[in-house]
């Protein structure tokens, strides 16, 4: 068992490498990267600006991946010490020291021009598509510790992990000289438990979320800022909006800091309405998923019990309106069926997501086509069930239709359908596109076509990574629940031996 687990999740590993590197390649080879810029308003602005128009450009092209580029002031810092003669000298247009330096990034491969307005040098050099797929997965995964801050300001740093707790009295495991101030803490956030010691650095969001975090934009509270009263360790207490869980380390404090920090874990985030799109796309899968379950496995066995009849037959009638009406049809169909008998709110946005009449339609849009299914392969699995041998043995021996279908056949009808449950639940979330732009719902499910409309190529490839990640995985933990509900089946490789 064990070694098939490793094995298979060796393999799955493999499999998001291929996924997202055929990703990156199509990406980075085939999307002209000047169409970053098609709806960065900023770009329009700078065009009577030549020289901040080049700078601007390269600097986020750098910033998502495609090349290393300098000013000849970084050339210069990297070069000589910033209190040298040399360095002066260095950031003279045409000096020797700049003309000696171009030379030099030549000769590495860098192509050297000079600005149109000042003639600064500046220095490029694509990366290739080896260097970007190797730079993505060498950078994919940080571990804080505490070295991970190196500040030549600040050498007296205390460089330690503790429990504590953070600005509400809740215990937490803290850090000092580690990146982030809490490792793990707990909140009211789905999934409650929450930690920064293991975090994945997808990409640099653009333009869309300007120059966000990929993780960030996925995971992190969206809406309006909203306040609450809070004493900081310095004894300050003040009605604010910030998100102490996520403070990370700030080199320079200003006054302001200075009156609410005791240390330097200055730099945080800003509390949100709204839960996160992860969250929100997540919780309204699961409650998706566990209707779908409710429902159609219950209605699949009133129509395997009752083959032919009248409970049957309006369950085929469903399941085929379902698989054959294109679901942009039926969701608005049930929304206004929603929005004019039910009183729902037609748009998520309308009450907001801590109302729960918000939920009840996009949960229920999402629901309808499992169910459909549920109800589908559990009349066909019990069905093909109920002429086995040990159901006429059960018959043979007196049981009730009741007891034979519910002891017997459910038990083995159900093995198939509950391997499904985990792709069911990533099916919600990587599949709700369209249920989420009728609904409004701010979550996951519009990032993707959202990205690719807008040449947002950061997130594209760390969607794909993510639905990829996701994917694959819950093959594996549908085939460890069968192993749960029948510990008769077992995963482990059999391995035929004989007399050498």
């Amino acid at each position: 068992m064990k070694r098939y687990v490793l094995e298979r999740i060796i393999r799955s590993l493999f499999s998001i490498f291929c996924v997202v590197t055929i990703a990156m390649f199509l990406v980075y080879s085939q999307i002209d990267r000047n169409n970053v810029f098609k709806e960065d308003q900023a770009v329009l602005k700078l065009k009577g600006q030549p020289d901040a128009y080049l700078n601007y450009r390269y600097s986020v092209w750098e910033t998502l991946g495609y090349l290393d580029y300098m000013t000849q002031r970084d050339a210069c810092t990297l070069e000589y010490d910033v209190n040298s003669k040399e360095f002066t000298s260095c950031l003279e247009i045409g000096s020797p020291e700049a003309a000696a330096l171009g030379e030099q990034y030549k000769a590495k491969g860098y192509s050297v021009e000079p600005t149109p307005e000042s003639g600064a040098l500046w220095f490029t050099r694509d990366y290739t598509l080896v260097e970007r797929i190797v730079r993505f997965y060498s950078g994919l995964i940080n571990i804080d510790n505490p070295y991970a801050v190196q500040d030549a300001n600040n050498p007296d740093l205390e460089r330690k992990i503790y429990f504590g707790n953070d600005l509400a009295g809740k215990p937490a495991l803290k850090c000092s000289g580690c990146e982030h101030k809490y490792l793990i803490y707990f909140n009211s956030d789905f999934p409650f438990i929450h930690q920064n010691i293991v975090t994945f650095d997808l990409g640099t969001s653009y333009p869309a979320y300007k120059n966000q975090a990929v993780t960030d934009v996925m995971s992190l509270r969206q809406g309006s800022a909203v306040k609450e009263t809070v004493t900081f360790e310095t004894g300050l207490t003040l009605d604010t909006s910030i998100l102490d869980h996520t403070c990370t380390y700030k080199e320079v404090l200003d006054q302001l800091d200075s009156n609410k920090f005791v240390d330097n874990y200055a730099n945080c985030l800003t509390n949100m309405a709204e839960d996160s799109m992860m969250s929100v796309s997540i919780k309204m899968g699961l409650m998706a998923v566990a209707i779908g379950y409710g429902l159609g496995i219950p209605v699949g066995m009133l129509m395997a019990r009752r083959k032919g009849k009248l409970a049957d037959k309006l369950g085929q009638a469903y399941i085929v309106i379902m698989i054959s009406i294109p679901s942009l049809a039926y969701i608005s169909f049930f929304r206004y069926l929603g929005t004019q008998y039910m009183g729902l709110p037609g748009k998520y946005p309308e009450l907001g997501g801590a109302d729960w009449r918000s939920w009840v339609l996009p949960v229920i849009s999402l629901a309808l086509p499992q169910i459909a299914g549920l109800m589908m392969w559990t009349r066909r699995y019990m069905v093909d069930q109920s002429s086995s041998d040990y159901v006429k043995f059960a018959r043979a021996k007196g049981l009730s239709e009741s007891e034979i279908f519910s002891r017997h056949i459910l038990k083995n009808a159900i093995i198939p359908i509950a391997q499904g449950i985990p792709g069911s639940i990533i099916g919600c979330i990587n599949g709700a596109i369209i249920t989420e732009s009728l609904y409004a719902v701010s979550g996951m499910g519009k990032l993707l076509p959202n990205s690719i409309k807008g040449f947002n190529n950061s997130m594209v490839i760390a969607l794909t990574f993510f639905f990829t990640f996701l994917s694959v995985f819950s093959l594996l933990l549908g085939d460890l629940l069968v192993t749960v509900i029948d510990p008769r089946i077992s995963l482990a490789t059999s391995k035929k031996g004989g007399r050498k």
